[in-house]
């Protein structure tokens, strides 16, 4: 099978390997994934770039949708043929979806509701499952006001739509005009430009001087400086999945003790069974009632996946960079 692969860490353009491996068989409780799409996450292009290999070669990627085309030991032969969306294929494991197949444990291969695409099945694993357990850990909802950073993200867009779901006004911020009305047309009530100096001001107007009662955050390293600048209200929490600077951040500890803010994080790789459960089955479950506006993005062949990884390294695509594999 035609698969990209890197044996060490590097720039794309130099790392990354296009050429054949033998096509995998599944063992017990496995199924075997003819991919049709793999999504790439800036996860992905930062495994690639720094993290160190698990395996003397790496097929990179975690999320991706095709079809069951052979199953494993254990696994009812019914689900051949079907439509499927795949989670943390790479995580912890050598070989991801940049490959024309892909084998996993049965349960990482989850049944692609009929009207939904396998483009957009490409962009449930990561993107999807974020938004799901960021608003379910925000909850309750109902009345209150959120703030989203990075609202017209692959994430952030999903979680503008979850949070208007469940009750909430939403607030958003975003650094481009294309970011901005996809937030807008996802349901923010305001869009703001997160480089604005005056960001704090604007948000404590556009909540009466209160602040919001929650924020979700993809960028605890820009949000934490906003903290004491009243942007939440007293006794609000922060709901956090990423940062754009890894490692030691200050936090004003007196605004979060006299304040009584809550901060909560976590990282999708890692749920707990059930809460991983639950998110697939709350995401499954809002695809098969709903009709969510998805922003797949700029779409790439197997042969340029080294420009796929550029492409979300610089940020030039609205929505996940999807690779036809």
């Amino acid at each position: 099978m035609l698969a990209a692969w890197y044996e060490r860490n590097g720039p794309a353009g130099e790392v990354l390997t296009l050429g054949e491996l033998p096509l995998p068989e599944p063992g017990p409780g496995e199924v075997r994934v003819k991919l049709a799409w793999s999504g790439v996450n800036p996860s992905d292009v930062k495994s690639r770039a720094r993290r160190p290999l698990i395996a003397p070669r790496i097929v990179p990627h975690s999320d991706g949708s095709g079809v069951i085309d052979a199953v494993g030991a254990g696994v009812p032969p019914s689900r051949l043929g079907e439509r499927v969306w795949t989670w943390n294929a790479q995580w912890q494991r050598p070989m991801g979806t940049a490959a024309q197949a892909v084998v996993l444990p049965a349960a990482q291969a989850v049944a692609l509701p009929g009207q939904v695409s396998l483009e957009v099945g490409a962009c449930l694993g990561i993107p999807g499952l974020t938004a799901v357990q960021a608003v379910r850990l925000a909850m309750p909802l109902e009345g209150q006001t959120v703030l989203v950073t990075g609202a017209g993200n692959a994430v952030g867009h999903l979680v503008v739509q979850l949070a208007r779901r469940r009750g909430a006004r939403v607030i958003g911020t975003a650094g481009s005009a294309a970011r901005r009305q996809l937030a807008l047309t996802c349901g923010a009530e305001e869009v703001l430009d997160y480089r604005d100096p005056d960001l704090a001001a604007r948000v404590r107007e556009l909540t009466g001087g209160r602040g919001v009662d929650c924020v979700i955050d993809m960028d605890f390293a820009s949000t934490s400086a906003f903290l004491p600048l009243g942007v939440l209200r007293a006794h609000g929490r922060v709901v956090c999945y990423g940062s754009n600077v890894a490692g030691e951040l200050p936090v004003d500890f007196r605004t979060l003790l006299f304040q009584s803010l809550c901060l909560q994080f976590f990282v999708v790789y890692e749920l707990t069974q059930a809460d991983r459960t639950a998110c697939v089955a709350e995401l499954v479950a809002w695809l098969e009632e709903d009709r969510p506006v998805f922003s797949p993005g700029k779409q790439f062949s197997l042969h340029a996946i080294a420009d796929a990884h550029a492409c979300v390294e610089e940020g030039r695509s609205v929505g996940t960079v999807l690779i036809s594999v």
